[in-house]
């Protein structure tokens, strides 16, 4: 999972900014990387590179980085990017990516206290360890813990808002705070997470209960996805969220199976035969390719049914200064399955 976009939307100056940032952070126990490629950190293994990697030791070298980076340089805060496209010609400003410094887990009563960059299926196993149930959902989500808040991300039949006591981040300006959970007002697939904030550390809420039940159901998650999903593949979990009740009582992969785009293919990219709510990266798909396939799904899905699907993957970074030509999408037979 990615967190939510931050800083402001000018433009940023020539890379003196990026020298300067670089000098003033002599006290900086991280990592800084200039034109760090971020495709081999996503899971569809596509994307440009970053106008500088910042890497924090841990959130007093993060809140030290944000309180240097120029307001007018924008911020995006990448996790474990098993949601995310990032396009072919980059992203502009800075980059922050959470590591070790991030990932500590800790049994506190009825709860976890764990590290956003804690990966979802880890936070799981530990509370299965510590004998809290309620957690097992997170073994079905791919991806990171501060990506899971940021989003709400939820899967059979639970999502954050059921779990989450209370958050701690850094602002945009270096303040570290603790908010309850209540605070980020839930939606489906949504967090209100203040603006240029980086969540760094949450209280997730369990029940005491028998371990090696817990450990069954999320065998039983995951042997369910497995079962349901291209897990092995190059993708980046469901592609389009469900539609609102009120809209349409199919879910998103329903309405795609009617409109006939299960293994519809673009260049490298491929909507998958198994689940076709998932985007494939069959080996040389490029950024472009992907989000092209998607948008002609969405099209498709609109046309066939009338209902507009929204993105669930997020998309972001600028396009490749001059993308090849799409070729027109071609129809692949689908296997008989059950989404």
């Amino acid at each position: 999972m990615t967190q939510a976009a931050t800083g402001a939307s000018a433009a940023p100056t020539p890379v003196q900014w990026r020298e300067d940032l670089i000098r003033a952070l002599v006290d900086f126990r991280g990592r800084l990387t200039p034109d760090a490629p971020l495709g081999p950190r996503t899971w569809f293994r596509v994307g440009g590179a970053a106008e500088l990697l910042v890497q924090p030791a841990d959130a007093r070298d993060l809140a030290l980085a944000l309180r240097h980076i120029p307001l007018e340089v924008p911020v995006r805060v990448l996790g474990a990017c098993s949601n995310t496209i990032i396009r072919d010609g980059g992203i502009d400003g800075v980059v922050i990516r959470l590591g070790r410094g991030f990932a500590d887990i800790a049994h506190d009563g009825n709860g976890l206290i764990a590290g956003a960059a804690c990966l979802d299926m880890t936070v799981a196993e530990h509370a299965a360890t510590c004998g809290l149930a309620g957690m097992e959902f997170l073994a079905g989500i791919p991806g990171a813990l501060g990506g899971a808040v940021s989003m709400n991300a939820g899967a059979y039949g639970s999502d954050i808002s059921n779990i989450l006591d209370w958050v701690e981040i850094i602002t945009r300006d270096g303040e570290a705070l603790r908010l309850p959970g209540g605070a980020l007002k839930f939606s489906y697939r949504h967090a209100l997470v203040p603006q240029g904030a980086v969540v760094v550390r949450t209280r997730l809420c369990g029940q005491p209960s028998n371990g090696t039940a817990i450990r069954e159901r999320i065998a039983q998650i995951r042997a369910a996805r497995e079962a349901a999903q291209p897990v092995r593949a190059r993708t980046g979990g469901s592609t389009f969220r469900n539609p609102a009740p009120d809209i349409s009582d199919r879910k998103a992969w329903e309405l795609i199976d009617a409109a006939g785009c299960r293994g519809l293919t673009l260049g490298g990219a491929q909507v998958s035969e198994k689940h076709c709510n998932f985007l494939l990266n069959t080996g040389a798909a490029t950024a472009a390719e992907l989000e092209e396939l998607g948008e002609r799904v969405r099209a498709r899905v609109r046309e066939h049914t009338g209902v507009t699907l929204e993105w669930e993957i997020r998309r972001i970074g600028r396009p490749a200064a001059h993308p090849p030509e799409q070729p027109p999408d071609k129809e692949t037979p689908g296997k008989e399955t059950t989404a």
